[in-house]
């Protein structure tokens, strides 16, 4: 046996040469792959939470505004004809009725009316219930009807007087009582402008699409 022999070793372990035998077992391979693919793994897990977190809260409202900003919202509109619901004012039978003390102002209004296309009826004093009791410029009175018919479109002419319906009032004509306040109708141009506008179809939104 050679004096380099570890005693109890044998011929097994016979050195030879300048060398020591190794006394460490091999190490396993198998178990350091296995570490080393555990810790990539949880390094890989833990970077997404905070990655999350992050778009939590950094990232979630502009991802919403840019998702916003994708969509586009179209809305449509539909006409409205008023047109087809106020009468014109050759179907407005108008009466003109004077309440104030100065004499002659209901024929020349009639007149005027007349030729801005209104039908003209009763030309006179206003009745005892509306003599010198108007203030404003006028009163527009007819039937309840006349709200939304022809009240608006004869209003076009007189600005500023008031409407007033009376329930138990008949048939389709309507009053124009002059006030106190009454200066003349208004300028025909500008009537015409108003009435262009009232009677014109009007748009009214619809419901709205979105494309993303």
């Amino acid at each position: 046996m050679s004096m380099l022999t570890p005693p109890g070793m044998g011929g097994q372990y016979k050195i030879t040469g300048d060398k020591y035998p190794r006394m460490r077992p091999a190490r396993r391979r198998g178990r350091v792959a296995f570490v080393a693919v555990a810790c990539v793994t949880v390094l890989g897990v833990l970077g997404w939470g905070t990655l999350q977190l992050i778009d939590v809260f950094t990232g979630g409202d502009k991802a919403s505004a840019a998702g916003a900003a994708g969509c586009v919202t179209t809305a449509r509109a539909s006409a409205s004809p008023a047109a087809a619901v106020l009468p014109k004012p050759g179907q407005v039978t108008v009466n003109v009725l004077n309440a104030t003390t100065r004499g002659g102002l209901a024929q020349k209004t009639a007149d005027e009316l007349k030729k801005r296309g209104f039908r003209v009826g009763d030309v006179s004093n206003a009745p005892k219930e509306y003599d010198k009791k108007v203030t404003g410029t006028g009163l527009l009175l007819g039937p309840a009807a006349s709200l939304k018919g022809a009240l608006p479109v004869l209003g076009t002419q007189l600005p500023g007087a008031e409407h007033r319906a009376d329930a138990a009032r008949k048939g389709a004509a309507v009053d124009l009582i002059i006030g106190n306040g009454f200066k003349g109708l208004a300028n025909r141009a500008d009537a015409d402008t108003a009435l262009a506008k009232l009677t014109a179809p009007r748009s009214t939104p619809a419901a709205e699409k979105k494309s993303c």
